[in-house]
């Protein structure tokens, strides 16, 4: 078993007890943090020394379509109904299931590149067992640990706005993968992306929430809008009634929602996703983050589209706290503010609950997982640093990012993704070709031809 020493700068551990320390030492056996203390033994294979480093829990991206990396702001000024008639409706549905692999691998090495360890995976364009397949490889592939949420995609291009009401999820598809790709565990891990009520009909519905029960998976679902508008309006009331709701069911949006019933919901154990830039691009309404803090709860926040906003977690938290800072003078819930500790919260901890995976993950403690990122404190836009957690919530971003270790595995070092750069560039290429196919089976064209030089 490998034993890895990291002499800290300054930590920042998350857990109430560790708090925040500084010149203090961290011990990683084998794929757990061992001990947290200063002027630990150096007997040890090897020793990395994170001395003017910010030494922090990776970050926990709890919503992202991954597969979509290929169309990295293709869409940047899209609006919602665009987004549904030219890319979930019509490009997402002729993805083969090469297009996912080539989609998942990019959109997942970034957001390692970036210091996210786990992902929420919300890959919603499956239509065969090969294409979820080849997303679960790029996942493994790229290193990062992940919720694989498996959802069900359009069989066909829709007409605009006309998404068929009968969506059930298929269960042969997924006990095939529960048997095959998920019978020995690992870093990836099998969820349900399903069709909940707000876009299905009862049946389907309550058979979406009934498989991810049976099988035992957390199941991820859409609440994008006011019920009076959803296909089954009091649809997650009666799941709730029916004990079917709770902490393995993730909410994600809810920006519609009245409290009262944000509430039952909340009171029903579910954790809720927000993702505010995608949000705010894309709703003519305010997100659901100050909602869910003045219920007592603690929402943790995605990225989701990365055709219309930027695929970085850092901007994400930062662009989410201004946005609850807002909401907050109107509504005085923290006094002053919004702590900026809230904030990384969201991103660490809250996602590891929303995974069901809080002693695992989102915090470093002994016998925990070893999920690290190390950020630089002498870069320009950093140094010099007085608080760290003000530091890293208000003023980084993924370049700040020097070590990712994921599952006590270095898979970024010295500012670099350990990741073979010739099968990058190949696969790139491959992408490339993809993303092209793609838009040109659809009729889109791209804003402008993807890999030619300006």
């Amino acid at each position: 078993m490998k034993r890895t020493l990291i002499r800290c700068g300054r930590l920042i551990s998350m857990d109430d007890q560790i708090g925040q320390r500084a010149n203090v030492d961290l011990l990683i056996e084998g794929d757990r943090i061992a001990a947290i203390d200063a002027g630990l033994p150096q007997g040890t294979d090897e020793v990395i020394d994170a001395s003017d480093m910010i030494v922090m829990p990776g970050l926990i991206n709890m919503h992202l379509h991954t597969f979509q990396a290929g169309f990295r702001a293709a869409g940047s000024e899209w609006l919602g109904p665009d987004y549904f008639r030219i890319f979930y409706g019509d490009i997402a549905t002729r993805y083969l299931p090469e297009d996912n692999y080539l989609g998942t691998l990019f959109g997942a090495l970034n957001q390692l590149n970036s210091g996210v360890t786990t992902l929420l995976d919300y890959s919603h364009n499956i239509r065969s067992l090969a294409q979820a397949e080849r997303s679960v490889d790029a996942l493994i592939e790229s290193g990062i640990r992940a919720l694989y949420t498996h959802g069900d995609g359009l069989r066909e291009p829709a007409k605009p706005g006309q998404f068929p009401a009968s969506r059930p999820h298929p269960r042969d598809r997924v006990e095939a993968l529960v048997k095959s790709r998920f019978a020995q565990g690992g870093r990836v891990k099998l969820g349900l992306g399903i069709a909940g009520p707000h876009w299905a009909d009862w049946d389907a519905s309550l058979h979406n929430v009934k498989l991810a029960r049976d099988l035992g998976l957390i199941a991820s679902s859409h609440v994008t809008k006011a019920s009076k508008n959803a296909i089954v309006p009091d649809g997650y009331d009666r799941l709730a009634s029916m004990g079917l709701l709770g902490p393995d069911h993730n909410l994600v949006h809810c920006n519609h929602l009245a409290t009262d019933e944000l509430k039952r919901l909340l009171d029903a154990g579910c954790s809720v996703t927000c993702t505010n830039m995608n949000e705010l691009h894309d709703y003519p309404h305010p997100t659901a983050m100050m909602n869910v803090l003045a219920l007592g709860a603690t929402p943790s926040i995605g990225v989701d589209v990365e055709a219309m906003i930027a695929g970085d977690l850092w901007r994400e938290m930062q662009a989410a706290l201004l946005f609850a800072r807002i909401e907050n003078l109107k509504r005085g819930l923290f006094k002053p503010m919004v702590p900026s500790l809230e904030a990384l919260r969201w991103v660490t901890t809250a996602g590891a609950k929303g995974l069901m995976m809080e002693r695992e993950i989102g915090a470093l403690k002994p016998g925990m997982k070893a999920d690290i990122i190390m950020l630089r404190s002498n870069d320009l836009n950093l140094f010099p640093v007085h608080d760290p957690v003000y530091s890293v919530v208000e003023q980084s971003h993924g370049g700040n990012v020097d070590t990712v270790i994921v599952d006590g595995i270095v898979r970024k070092r010295g500012g670099e993704l350990l990741f073979d750069p010739a099968k990058r560039r190949e696969l790139g290429a491959r992408l490339i070709e993809s993303v092209q196919r793609l838009s040109d089976e659809a009729g889109y064209a791209l804003p402008f031809a993807a890999g030619v030089r300006r």
